[in-house]
């Protein structure tokens, strides 16, 4: 076994997340991966393994805001825009998926941003 790195550690606490969390079509799952750069969430049916909506901070609708894809601000922007995506796709209840990532800064700013615009985690 090779040196556990932060990649190789947020992917096993991942990896262990997604034993309990999964997305039905009723509740489908809500995706945060967040990089040094940029931001993406996905919302997911797992059972159907698609994509009903995402979106990221190198999409036009998120330029049209006007925040900076690595900070807060952005996340909580990214935040808004999956809400409404998902409120236009008739997606009301969700599961968040923090992607192994711990629930403080920009995470945390994507889950309260997204519940406070209608999206039900």
């Amino acid at each position: 076994m090779g040196k556990l790195t932060k990649t190789v550690a947020r992917e096993r606490r991942h990896k262990r997340l997604r034993q309990k969390i999964a997305g039905t079509a009723e509740r489908p799952r809500v995706s945060v991966h967040i990089s040094n750069k940029n931001m993406r969430v996905q919302v997911i049916d797992d059972d159907t393994k698609k994509t009903l909506v995402s979106a990221s901070t190198l999409s036009a609708d998120f330029k049209k805001t006007g925040a900076k894809a690595s900070t807060v601000k952005g996340a909580e922007a990214i935040g808004t825009l999956i809400a409404e995506k998902a409120k236009a796709a008739g997606i009301t209840n969700a599961v968040f998926d923090r992607g192994g990532f711990s629930f403080h800064g920009k995470v945390k700013a994507i889950a309260e941003s997204a519940r406070k615009n209608g999206l039900k985690i």
